[in-house]
C-alpha cells in the first residue's frame, strides 16, 4: 500500500470513529434530558450547540489549512473532541454540557473539513464520487453504531461518554504517524481575493450543491434528536428506539458507494433531484405507518438508502462546480450548510412535537423534501449552463 492510500484509509477510519461519537451524543443526551423532564423544545435547542460550534470555527479554518497543512487541523480537532467527551463524565449540568457540545462541534468540524479537503483535493476526477462515498459510508457506519452506544446509558449516565472517549483517543493516535498534506495553492491573482470574495464565488457557483448538506444536516439532527422524544411519547421503549434510529444510517451505508459510482457516471445534480423526490415519497408512507415498530424500522432503513448519501453527493457536486483552489472554502461552506440544517432541524422538530398533535412527525420531513425537490427541478432547467461553465474551469 502506498503512502497516499495509507493516509486515505487512516483518514477514513478516524472519520468512522468521529461518526460514532456524534451518533452517540445526540440520542444519549436527548434520552437523558427526557428522563430528567426537560421539554422537547429545550432538548432540541440544546442539540444545536454542536452546530453553533461548527459555525463559529468555520471562518477561521481556511488560512491555517493553507499555511500549516491539513494534518495539524485534523489532529487538534480530534484532541478537542476527546477532551470534551471525558469532561461529560465529570459533571451533569445543562449549561456545562451545552458548552461541551459546542466544543465537540468545533473539534469535529476541524477534523471533517481537514479530511474532506484531503480527499477532494487528492482524488482523481473519475474516482471522486467513489472516494467521497467511501468517506460517507464510513462516517455513516460509525454514526449508525452511535445509538447502540447511546443505549449503554441504562448502565450509567457516564457509560456512553467513557466508551466514546476511549475510541476517539485510539483514532487520534492513528493520525500521528500520517504525512501532512497541503491543499492546492492559489495563483498570485487568486491570493489577492479576500475570504469574503472566495466564499461569495463558491456560493455563486455552487449554492445548489450546498443545499444537499443542509438537507442532510436537517434530517440527521431531527431523526437523532427529535425522533427519540417523539417515539418515547408514542410508547416505544429505549431499546426499540436504539434499533430504529440507526436504520437511517445503515440504509445510507448500503447505498453510499453504489450511488457515488452512479453520480460519477450520470451526474450528481440529476441524481440528487431524483433522491429528494423519492425520499419525500418514502416519508409520506412513513407518516401513515409510524405507530408500528417494524414499519418504522423499514421506513427509516429505506429513507436512509435513498437520501442518506446526499451529504457526500453534495460534497462531490460542490467539487465538480468550483475551481480547485476554492475547495477549502467550498468544504467549509458544506460544513456551514450542514450545521445550519442541523440547527434548524431540532428546533423545528421540537416545536412540531410540542405544539402539533395528531399529525405524524414524518409529515413535516416530507413537506421539506418536496420543497427541496422543487428547487432542484427549477435549477436543472434554468441554471444547467452554470454547471457546464464551472466544470470547464476546473479542467
Amino acid at each position: 500500500m502506498d503512502k497516499k492510500s495509507y493516509n486515505f484509509w487512516i483518514m477514513i477510519s478516524v472519520v468512522a470513529i468521529s461518526g460514532l461519537s456524534q451518533g452517540m451524543l445526540l440520542p444519549a443526551i436527548a434520552m437523558i434530558f427526557e428522563k430528567e423532564g426537560v421539554s422537547s423544545s429545550i432538548n432540541g435547542l440544546h442539540a444545536t450547540a454542536m452546530y453553533i460550534g461548527i459555525l463559529v470555527i468555520s471562518p477561521f479554518l481556511e488560512k491555517p489549512m493553507h499555511r500549516f497543512g491539513l494534518k495539524p487541523i485534523i489532529v487538534c480537532g480530534g484532541l478537542m473532541v476527546v477532551a470534551s467527551l471525558v469532561l461529560f463524565t465529570q459533571t451533569f449540568s445543562f449549561w456545562i454540557w451545552f458548552v461541551l457540545r459546542f466544543l465537540i462541534g468545533v473539534g469535529d468540524h476541524m477534523l471533517h473539513v481537514g479530511t474532506q479537503t484531503w480527499i477532494t483535493s487528492t482524488s482523481d476526477n473519475e474516482r471522486l464520487g467513489r472516494n467521497v462515498s467511501i468517506y460517507g459510508a464510513f462516517f455513516g457506519a460509525g454514526f449508525a453504531l452511535g445509538p447502540y452506544l447511546a443505549s449503554t446509558v441504562q448502565y450509567g449516565q457516564s457509560m456512553p461518554f467513557i466508551i466514546s472517549s476511549f475510541l476517539c483517543f485510539a483514532g487520534w493516535l492513528l493520525l500521528l504517524p500520517t504525512k501532512n498534506t497541503f491543499p492546492q495553492q492559489a495563483t498570485k491573482k487568486q491570493e489577492k481575493e479576500n475570504m469574503v470574495s472566495r466564499y461569495k464565488k463558491v456560493l455563486r457557483i455552487g449554492w445548489i450543491a450546498l443545499l444537499a448538506p443542509f438537507v442532510y444536516g436537517l434530517l440527521e439532527a431531527m431523526l437523532h434528536s427529535n425522533f427519540p422524544v417523539y417515539a418515547m411519547r408514542q410508547g416505544f421503549t429505549i431499546q426499540q428506539i436504539s434499533f430504529i434510529v440507526p436504520a437511517f444510517a445503515i440504509g445510507g451505508i448500503i447505498t453510499q458507494v453504489p450511488l457515488g459510482a452512479l453520480s460519477d457516471r450520470y451526474g450528481r445534480g440529476k441524481l440528487l433531484t431524483t433522491i429528494f423526490l423519492c425520499s419525500a415519497c418514502v416519508y409520506i408512507v412513513g407518516a401513515f405507518l409510524d405507530g408500528y415498530y417494524w414499519s418504522l424500522l423499514a421506513v427509516m432503513l429505506v429513507s436512509g438508502m435513498v437520501v442518506g448519501s446526499c451529504f457526500s453527493l453534495g460534497l462531490g457536486y460542490m467539487t465538480d462546480l468550483v475551481p480547485k483552489y476554492l475547495l477549502p472554502a467550498g468544504n467549509i461552506l458544506c460544513g456551514i450548510a450542514f450545521s445550519l440544517g442541523s440547527i434548524v432541524g431540532p428546533i423545528i422538530g421540537g416545536i412540531f412535537i410540542q405544539t402539533i398533535k395528531g399529525i405524524s412527525f414524518f409529515a413535516i420531513i416530507s413537506i421539506l423534501l418536496f420543497f427541496v425537490y422543487g428547487i432542484y427541478v427549477v435549477y436543472a432547467k434554468k441554471y444547467e449552463q452554470v454547471f457546464t461553465e464551472a466544470k470547464a474551469e476546473n479542467m
